[in-house]
């Protein structure tokens, strides 16, 4: 039986690293604030990262970096940021000269992630990878190896691992409260609104599998606590005008240990927003699972997971912001991310072939 622990092992990734003493790191919650620049300032930058870091007690926004020249002024008016704060993707990686930023928050298409990361890394700060972590498993290995190399940390941009009753889903996945886990529904999708041009686009990272597939694939492992052995996966889409190159709808079934079957789909095309597991004494499950706000759930012996009151992304941020300062190893590592990838490959590969079944 592979668990997570052994699949860390298995990867040969050197993860013994993230407790080394780090450039930067405080060693006191008592010390200044963490400088954080932000990498890319669309939407998720623009109306949750920002404004969630005037929120947050141990880390605050310092500096931006943008290939639009015309958002720079509204960023420094709002958040008063400084001209040497201000970044283009042509002189990033200077930022290493800059002590005011000891986090640089990747918020980039998927495709664009382990350049930037690396370049973070590279300059010596800490990184902040928004999800999916990058295109492939290779990308996602070169952007842990590159921090690893620099000594600094990495966290994934997971929040639901932030979020107070995800975090109870996963104890429950190892003491069992319900027995003996045997089937999981997990569903992350949404219909409506206009599609980012890049998530249209392959080499981009576009598609749902990447965008919203991986809430169901973590949420998958973290319920379960386990590593899946294979998965049998199907794509369709109902607009095949705009869905060219990536997958409108992914349906996938992965096989666990133990006999437990997960049922698992991500969408542009339907409303999706659900993790529901079933036990041999009981049933839970969470609606919604991964909305910004009100993620909440039932048991089947009636207890109620009431929403968390925080704001997600401030606690994921402060949690990250903690591990640094603290030198402690941080709640959603990258391997977290390289192994959602790694099943977002092996998903995509089956539904190419016909729905075959492909180990993982």
């Amino acid at each position: 039986m592979e668990n997570r622990r052994t699949f860390i092992k298995k990867s040969g990734l050197i993860l013994s690293a993230a407790l080394l003493p780090f450039p930067g790191c405080l060693g006191s919650t008592s010390q200044r604030k963490l400088g954080v620049a932000l990498v890319g300032l669309g939407y998720y930058s623009t109306d949750l990262l920002a404004p969630a870091l005037q929120k947050t007690d141990y880390c605050e926004l310092r500096g931006i970096v943008t290939g639009s020249p015309e958002k720079i002024p509204v960023w420094q008016k709002k958040y008063g940021i400084k001209d040497s704060n201000v970044y283009n993707y042509q002189n990033m990686h200077t930022i290493a000269d800059n002590p005011d930023i000891d986090v640089v928050y990747i918020v980039l298409p998927t495709g664009l992630h382990a350049e930037y990361a690396i370049k973070a890394a590279n300059a010596g700060k800490h990184v902040w990878c928004e999800k999916p972590m990058a295109r492939t498993a290779e990308e996602c290995r070169q952007i842990i190896e590159a921090c690893n190399k620099n000594r600094v940390k990495l966290s994934k941009g997971y929040r639901m691992q932030h979020e107070t009753n995800t975090r109870k889903i996963m104890t429950w996945a190892e003491t069992k409260p319900y027995g003996n886990i045997k089937k999981v529904i997990s569903e992350a999708g949404y219909n409506g609104g206009t599609i980012n041009p890049w998530k249209l686009k392959k080499e981009m990272g576009g598609g749902a599998i990447y965008d919203m597939g991986v809430y169901s694939i973590n949420a998958a492992r973290y319920s379960t606590g386990m590593e899946p052995m294979a998965v049998t996966a199907s794509q369709s889409t109902t607009r095949p005008e705009i869905f060219t190159e990536v997958d409108e709808t992914t349906s996938f079934q992965m096989e666990f240990p133990g006999g437990i079957i997960v049922d698992g789909k991500t969408s542009f095309g339907e409303s999706l927003n659900q993790l529901e597991v079933t036990a041999n004494k009981g049933w839970y499950y969470l609606k919604p699972m991964q909305s910004y706000s009100g993620v909440q759930g039932k048991t089947s012996d009636g207890k109620k997971l009431p929403p968390m009151g925080k704001n997600q992304q401030a606690v994921q941020m402060d949690d990250d912001a903690l591990a640094i300062i603290n030198n402690t190893e941080v709640m959603v590592p990258g391997i977290e991310g390289l192994k959602d990838i790694h099943i977002v490959q092996k998903i995509n590969e089956s539904a190419t072939n016909n729905s075959k079944r492909v180990l993982i």
